[in-house]
């Protein structure tokens, strides 16, 4: 009997502690329990990865957990243009990473494969692919991002002078208590209901993780959040709540990528051959309409001579 007591105290005291842990705030995926309480998230069959609920999870460790959900057939999840010359967009998606201890991205990736490119401090691909010999130097860091945010239709319109602030307050709000100075212009397109969103950290920065707030702030508005509470990015401009619809993000690194032209993809290589075929026909016609003139000039002249 007094063992028996021992096992149900033992019980109801993990019970007790494991009711005490709060659920993880920003990875509605992790689990949280233990004595002291220990947030974690599956990166691999039995695989923990220690997370810290307090902040915005590391971009790395939550493509390695939203591949390994994929893989397991979970739950995990489309005015602007460049703002700058080197900006690029993430076009491969998403992959299964290599994270440093802190949470950064390892400079080369593979996706467990034998091809490899380097990517930058927001885990996108910066180089052409290549096999294992590849040589990436270090991480380069992201200093910028454009967000293209487009809202849902609105009942009244928008006051673009007041929506630079709303924006920042909602990102500020929502996502760790982001520094809204580093919100550096907002400008609105009413017509195609699109808000371009450029947000800088100062170059040589390394406190501040940019791809934290892009990743977060996609899978907010095209998929669902990643936080345990399951609101939405919604910012209020006046009375007027603004419902986000689609994003696209831009990345610009304190360097620029370093593609060429065979990091093209088919359908653009294929326009780009359409296009110097056409030139070439083009140039050909008119090649060939100006010999015909000459041949029948030169034709003319003994009739004139002729008739002289």
């Amino acid at each position: 009997m007094t063992m028996l007591m021992v096992l149900v105290f033992v019980g109801l005291a993990a019970a007790a502690s494991a009711q005490s842990c709060a659920p993880c705030a920003t990875l509605k995926w992790a689990r949280c329990d233990g004595n002291p309480c220990q947030c974690t998230v599956l990166k691999d069959n039995n695989v923990k990865q220690v997370v810290d609920c307090k902040k915005l999870i590391p971009k790395c460790y939550l493509m390695d957990a939203e591949m390994y959900r994929a893989n397991k057939n979970l739950s995990t999840r489309t005015l602007g243009g460049k703002p700058d010359e080197t900006a690029f967009v993430d076009n491969d998606g998403i992959y299964d990473p290599e994270c440093e201890s802190d949470g950064r991205f390892k400079a080369r990736q593979c996706n467990n494969t034998e091809e490899c490119w380097c990517v930058n401090s927001a885990g996108v691909r910066r180089t052409d692919k290549g096999d294992k010999t590849l040589k990436c130097e270090k991480l380069v860091e992201t200093y910028w991002v454009r967000l293209e945010l487009k809202h849902k239709e609105v009942k009244d319109g928008i006051d673009a002078t007041a929506l630079k602030g709303a924006i920042a307050d909602a990102i500020h709000k929502r996502y760790d208590n982001f520094n809204k100075e580093m919100v550096t212009d907002v400008q609105y397109d009413a017509d195609g209901r699109r808000i371009i969103v450029d947000v800088k950290k100062p170059m040589g920065d390394r406190t501040t993780d940019l791809s934290r707030l892009a990743y977060y702030m996609e899978k907010d508005v095209k998929v669902l959040p990643l936080f345990d509470r399951q609101e939405q990015f919604e910012p209020m401009v006046g009375k007027q709540k603004l419902e986000m619809e689609d994003i696209l993000v831009y990345y610009v690194d304190e360097e620029p990528p370093t593609f060429t032209m065979k990091a093209l993809t088919g359908g653009i290589i294929a326009v780009i051959v359409v296009v110097v075929l056409a030139v070439i026909a083009g140039l050909l016609v008119v090649f060939f309409a100006r010999r015909r003139e000459q041949q029948k000039y030169s034709k003319a002249q003994p009739r004139e001579l002729e008739a002289m």
